[in-house]
């Protein structure tokens, strides 16, 4: 029986997280992947954005009703209100930067340079003063060099695609243009850092995470809409015709932006951010799979050189925060016995003082 429930607590504290955070990258990856394949087939990816955001506000808003809190959504004239919709901007203009970079590149590329978030997000938190910069400190030096290598991988990816060392049976042929393709990624995970800390600043004022989400994907899917209308003349690209079109859409909308958020809160909460940070390199693993399985796609020796240097800048800018967290908490701690300690050598001081002075 002791056994039993031993093994349970294991299954349940280390394998189901395990699992979770795996079919989180599966998930995250496949939507990218489908979404290259639907692209491939003149999908237009303006309104492949929009009829995700549909689809998760709908999902949100299911779970708002059922796990939601009576606290009244945010006015309109408010302005939490504003800043949700600036964050909403935020994140639909990245999302739109990152379907275009995957449209001219590959979600194997997407998945390499998703790996430079926390070097952006450490510049930006530097520049922002929400971030102190202690040179002495290894965590400091850590999160420093690791930003460093993490931008040279990604450069590598960028400059050298190098010779193809995995080739897989092409379904369809299509030119990439590699390094635009690069860019658009990069400026997406650029303004999903900044994304980050808006969001950050956000929960601190307004912590209802299930409201803010769905304010979010609601105020992006009126943008989306907005910009759909006035850059898809032609009403056939609305259609959703059964398919890679219609597959990516509902796999975005109900997996990837919805209930892989909601795995991901979890995990934070389970394990904290530093495990779920691990399993972000394995994403281009998946990738490489995925994109020679479904889309025929070359492996690039550029590619795996630089996303090797890359996946080290990452954990070494992940090892600099763990450190400097724990840093925090064995301070916070040891204060109140270091408190303690001055008060008891206070008071065997004045009992010495007084003892000598009779």
């Amino acid at each position: 029986m002791r056994e039993e429930t031993v093994s349970w607590k294991y299954f349940k504290r280390d394998i189901v997280p395990f699992a979770a955070m795996v079919a989180v990258e599966c998930t995250t990856v496949g939507s990218s992947t489908l979404f290259k394949a639907a692209t491939l087939r003149g999908f237009s990816f303006y309104v492949f954005v929009f009829y995700s955001y549909v689809g998760a506000t709908l999902v949100l808003l299911l779970l708002s009703l059922i796990f939601g809190r009576s606290r009244s959504l945010p006015s309109a004239k408010s302005p939490l209100f504003f800043k949700i919709f600036l964050l909403a901007l935020l994140g639909l203009t990245s999302r739109v930067a990152g379907c275009k970079g995957i449209e001219y590149s590959s979600p194997t590329l997407s998945s390499a340079i998703s790996n430079l978030s926390p070097a952006f997000t450490f510049m930006l938190a530097v520049f922002f003063r929400m971030e102190q910069v202690v040179l002495r400190s290894s965590a400091t030096q850590a999160k420093i060099i690791g930003t460093i290598v993490s931008i040279s991988g990604a450069l590598v990816i960028f400059l050298y695609k190098g010779p193809k060392i995995l080739v897989a049976a092409s379904f369809t042929s299509f030119e990439s243009s590699w390094i635009t393709g690069g860019l658009l990624l990069g400026l997406q995970f650029l303004l999903l850092s900044v994304w980050f800390i808006l969001q950050t600043h956000i929960m601190e004022i307004y912590p209802e995470e299930i409201a803010v989400v769905f304010c979010y994907n609601l105020c992006a899917m009126v943008i989306s809409a907005t910009i759909c209308l006035i850059v898809e003349k032609d009403s056939s690209s609305w259609q959703l015709k059964p398919g890679f079109s219609l597959a990516s859409v509902i796999y975005s909308g109900l997996f990837d932006t919805s209930l892989g958020s909601v795995i991901h809160t979890w995990g934070l909460h389970v394990k904290g951010p530093v495990y779920v940070s691990l399993f972000k390199p394995l994403s281009i693993a998946i990738a490489v799979a995925m994109a020679a399985i479904f889309l025929g796609d070359a492996l690039h020796l550029g590619s795996v050189i630089g996303s090797v240097i890359l996946s080290f800048g990452f954990y070494t800018v992940i090892w600099g925060k763990a450190r400097e967290d724990a840093i925090k908490t064995t301070k916070i701690i040891l204060e109140p016995i270091k408190n303690r300690s001055r008060r008891l050598f206070s008071l065997y001081g004045a009992v010495v003082l007084l003892s000598m002075n009779s």
